[in-house]
């Protein structure tokens, strides 16, 4: 297992730029095959290839695992201590790029399906969706599911990873938020001009700045007028798993180097928070001169990158359109909105049988986890769950501090190993 997850992570695939995708869907295709799973690459015009695999035994019930083998760019690279493709083991951790997010968590899977179906253990058909594109919006998804959604049926779905805190506590999740990423754009003069005209032309950053500033309070709490209006409720069961969460107010601020979070909200707020609430993040600020010394210049051009995470039941399209119209109340309609791509979320029931026998199988592999409505992260869940019509759950061997997109990702070779358990466990459930 951690060798096949060593020669993964030397395989560079970055969906950001390409690098290596091809090339890293071959090899994925070749290691199912590898492992006793019946395999096929996928192809849709325009998108990374999909890998699928399967072992289908003719039985009552099917599993569906989603993964995904493309990573994250590795920059900024003078900050890692082991090389970002090396694969490089020490203290019981694999170091590089997709070491945990998302090939470690894979290659758990392919382990316990493999070691399954050699001692003919397997109490479900298993299926697999590999997919090329998870770091760069999974814009392929909707034309896969839709070609080949018969295919991919199931009964229950595993997502692509779960998190482990620091008390080496598996935290089984019910769904994800949602996602709106736009680019706002601030246009002044044609061209970058002497910033001594900046008294009669407008400066497209300032522009900008006075744009971003009515979307949120400074702390991120979105002032868009009934932007929750199409936001599923929030049932009692479901506030009461929230409730008993637990969180570690201290560890988490230490890791992030933080001295406190917004509003300086105690332990419960941020709970409630982390899974109730709609954000507005800024991701990058683009304009201007920003090299070394001193270059005075009124810019042509300002934008930004927003990430909006929305709460199950808000439509990207939807939500976009609030936005765009509220600009333009406000005065703002000069700001061009781009939207680079959405994802709706969705979260399971707690009761449902397949969330119970996902629980049952951590608590065996485990001893103990702990219930999460729903992670604060966005993927395609809501495209599969509501296309395949059939549960997601999270579930994984994922450190919470593990690196994901940041120099230095670990994958945990003990939690490699209680995963592969999980999934066993799963799987071999009657």
């Amino acid at each position: 297992m951690i060798q096949t997850l060593q020669s993964l992570i030397r395989q560079p695939s970055v969906s950001a730029t390409g690098e290596g995708i091809e090339e890293c869907a071959n090899l994925v295709h070749n290691t199912l095959q590898e492992n006793g799973i019946d395999s096929k690459i996928l192809h849709m015009e325009g998108h990374a290839p999909l890998i699928y695999g399967e072992i289908n035994k003719g039985l009552p019930r099917t599993v569906l695992f989603y993964n995904h083998y493309d990573v994250q760019p590795a920059e900024p690279l003078d900050m890692w201590e082991h090389p970002p493709f090396g694969g490089n083991i020490h203290d019981n951790k694999v170091y590089g790029r997709g070491a945990t997010d998302d090939k470690g968590e894979l290659v758990a899977r392919i382990e316990a399906v493999r070691s399954l179906a050699e001692s003919d253990g397997l109490q479900y058909n298993v299926k697999f969706a590999i997919e090329g594109e998870e770091e760069n919006g999974s814009r392929g998804i909707p034309s896969y599911l839709k070609k080949y959604g018969k295919m991919l049926k199931c009964d229950g779905i595993v997502w692509e990873f779960g998190y482990v805190d620091n008390n080496d506590t598996p935290i089984v999740g019910l769904g994800m938020k949602g996602m709106l990423y736009v680019t706002l754009k601030a246009q002044g003069p044609k061209r970058d001009i002497h910033s001594g005209m900046a008294p009669i032309i407008q400066n497209p950053i300032w522009r900008l700045v006075g744009a971003l500033s009515v979307l949120a309070t400074p702390d991120g709490r979105i002032t868009i007028p009934d932007w929750y209006k199409h936001a599923q409720p929030f049932s009692q069961d479901e506030i009461d798993i929230i409730n008993m969460m637990p969180f570690d107010e201290g560890t988490i601020k230490e890791e992030l180097g933080v001295s406190g979070f917004v509003q300086n909200v105690n332990t419960e707020s941020v709970k409630q928070d982390l899974t109730k609430v709609a954000t507005c993040n800024i991701a990058g600020i683009i304009s201007g001169y920003t090299g070394d010394g001193t270059k005075t210049i009124l810019p042509s051009v300002a934008t930004a990158k927003l990430d909006l995470r929305l709460l199950p039941g808000m439509v990207p399209s939807v939500q976009s359109r609030m936005l765009q119209e509220y600009l333009h109340v406000r005065g703002f309609g000069d700001i061009s909105i781009s939207t680079e791509h959405g994802q709706q979320g969705i979260r399971a029931s707690p009761s449902h049988t397949f969330v119970q026998a996902v629980r049952k199988a951590v608590d065996v592999a485990y001893g103990r986890h702990i219930l999460n409505v729903m992670y604060p992260e966005t993927g395609p869940i809501w495209q599969f769950s509501n296309a395949l019509n059939a549960p997601c759950v999270l579930v994984g061997g994922t450190h919470i501090h593990s690196h994901m997109h940041s120099p230095n990702e670990f994958a945990r070779i003990d939690l490699l190993e209680k995963t592969a358990s999980t999934m066993m466990h799963l799987l071999n459930s009657v």
